[in-house]
């Protein structure tokens, strides 16, 4: 099961790396405003978010395999419709096909807990954690193959620039193939049907009443579970952290006169930190536990945001160190805190709290993307900083454990 969600993942996350490396210029050749060019981010961003809740909903329903084919459906969709909105010069169609785009990032969320549905106990955060790392691939090729795409776009004819997203479009018809034909028994289905009959809590809200509703259940649950709430707010802490701070960081480092190859390198080494010592975080967070790791993620993450908002602009070497570490503390708050959020609920309950989980994670992401934009712009870079640490180091300490 993790080498086929993982096959998946890496197929899935090329056609992802690649449209979202190079959407953004598309953007802003066919509309000719830098500022528009930044609602392309935005757009595949608010897919993910749109999509997380109706992936859930069909995985509940249908199982896992149903979910996730609906959510690599949605953007092989929109690469069709990038495709056509290029070659028509229409950067309004782009703009929406980049939404639909968003359900590539929506299947690979829901693809790491599709790893935990048969996790042996005291398991799941390495079952996830390799296919969270799996991702590392798909992420380092991705715009690696977008001008071969390019080339190959123009030797079949298709308009300039739409070669990536034709590929991608060709990824996101392989990646559900992968799940249709490997991914049997269904893991959630087969976990539910040998798991001990629910008791009536499990399946009913304290009024005995069944949660009408994806979005209604998760909100129930979470009141019910305050264990899954912590977790949940872990994650989205961790990944508006993230993001607000990456986001930020080219424009920095321009104000101190790198070149976009040493940005290259800065972001790919916090990548790099996002993904590659997944396996040893969901190792520590099996064996220490998973509160430990999301408060060791907070100490990272409040290391980075100090390491990189004192950096000079033109301090390559500190704000390469600070993006490293923001990476690995995503890490800690993603891994252990989905696997914490996974363990604490019923499992007929777990794909609407998942869903939710990766639409409110969405939701902070870009509200952070905009929030650090106007901090940076109106103040400074270090004031961001200091805003993500004293974020980070509130959640450490609510989250850490207390002793009676």
């Amino acid at each position: 099961m993790l080498i086929v969600l993982s096959g998946a993942q890496i197929t899935s996350g090329i056609g992802a790396a690649m449209g979202l490396s190079l959407s953004s210029l598309v953007v802003a050749e066919l509309s000719g405003s830098v500022t528009i060019s930044g609602l392309a981010g935005t757009a595949t961003v608010l897919g993910a978010a749109l999509l997380a809740l109706p992936t859930a909903r069909t995985s509940g329903r249908g199982g896992r395999r149903a979910g996730l084919t609906l959510a690599y459906g949605c953007a092989l969709l929109g690469s069709l419709i990038a495709v056509i909105a290029i070659t028509v010069r229409s950067w309004p169609l782009l703009l929406g096909g980049l939404v639909l785009f968003g359900g590539a990032s929506a299947g690979n969320l829901a693809s790491r807990y599709s790893a935990t549905d048969l996790s042996p106990p005291g398991h799941s955060a390495r079952h996830l954690s390799w296919v969270v790392w799996a991702a590392t691939i798909g992420s380092v090729a991705g715009p690696n193959l977008a001008e071969p795409a390019e080339h190959l776009g123009r030797l079949l004819g298709l308009a300039p620039d739409t070669g990536p997203f034709a590929l991608a479009l060709l990824t996101f018809v392989i990646a559900p193939a992968i799940i249709l034909a490997g991914l049997r028994p269904d893991p959630l289905l087969l976990a539910r049907s040998i798991a001990p009959p629910p008791a009536a809590q499990d399946t009913m809200g304290k009024s005995g009443k069944p949660g009408k509703g994806t979005l209604r259940t998760a909100w129930q649950t979470l009141r019910e579970t305050p264990a899954a709430a912590r977790a949940l707010v872990a994650i989205a802490v961790s990944h508006t952290a993230m993001v607000s701070v990456m986001s930020m960081t080219p424009v920095h480092l321009n104000h101190g006169g790198a070149t976009y190859a040493v940005i290259g390198i800065v972001i790919s080494l916090h990548i790099a930190g996002m993904y590659v010592l997944s396996p040893l975080v969901g190792w520590l967070a099996d064996r220490i536990g998973r509160i430990q790791v999301l408060v060791l993620g907070m100490g990272l993450l409040l290391a980075s945001a100090v390491l990189s908002g004192l950096a000079d602009a033109d301090d390559v070497v500190q704000v390469t160190a600070g993006l490293a570490l923001l990476g690995v503390g995503w890490s800690c708050g993603l891994i252990a805190g989905s696997a914490m959020l996974t363990e604490a609920v019923p499992l007929e309950r777990r794909p609407a709290v998942q869903g939710l989980s990766d639409l409110l994670m969405n939701v902070c992401g870009a509200t952070g993307t905009v929030i650090a934009g106007v901090i940076v712009g109106t103040l400074s870079y270090g004031v961001l900083g200091a805003g993500v640490a004293v974020m980070v180091t509130i959640t450490g300490v609510w989250l850490t454990p207390r002793r009676t």
